[in-house]
């Protein structure tokens, strides 16, 4: 489009133009892995710069968003491997404490985006990756620096937690126990 086409030649209000266009979609992009508004707005920030300083190896043929959603990903998974303290890596595969674990609630009408966000925060990020970034478990392994068995173990915890969760709400939703 031109509006990269002059972004690539340093425009800044092309570049400001770009920003407006994509910051409030990227912004949840990036609120799925960084929980903290603060934290996630200066990640966003980042990722821009990032974005802007690299847009000439930006090709015309893929899609600008796609684009820099990978630019966004990468960006806060950085983030969250310099602030391990925001991300749980255990290995430890047993949860006794069910009532701490547990995402069902008894609230009507609590679309799947709630049900992802009350994911605990490892398996969250691992789901979302595979799920609905398309990463595969190798590459999740390595950005996030755990095994990839690892990767598996919390994508099928928070499928189960996902569908255990869906299937209550649709037997609530049409009356049945």
């Amino acid at each position: 489009s031109e509006l990269i086409k002059k972004a690539k030649a340093d425009d800044r209000v092309a570049q400001l133009m770009l920003y407006n266009q994509h910051a409030q979609k990227m912004l949840a992009v990036t609120r799925y892995y960084v929980k903290d508004l603060q934290h996630a707005e200066d990640v966003l920030m980042i990722a821009f710069y990032k974005a802007f300083t690299r847009i000439h190896q930006f090709k015309n043929e893929i899609n600008f968003e796609g684009w820099l959603r990978k630019i966004i990903v990468h960006e806060a998974l950085s983030f969250l491997r310099k602030n391990s303290n925001l991300i749980v890596t255990t290995t430890d595969t047993t949860y006794e404490d069910k009532d701490y674990y547990e995402l069902v609630t008894e609230e009507d009408g609590e679309d799947i985006q709630q049900v992802i966000d009350r994911l605990p925060e490892n398996q969250k990020i691992v789901f979302v990756l595979y799920a609905i970034e398309g990463y595969s478990h190798q590459e999740i392994a390595k950005s996030l620096h755990i095994p990839i068995g690892t990767s598996k173990s919390y994508l099928s915890r928070a499928r189960e937690k996902l569908q255990k969760k869906l299937h209550k709400t649709y037997f609530k939703k049409n009356g049945k126990a």
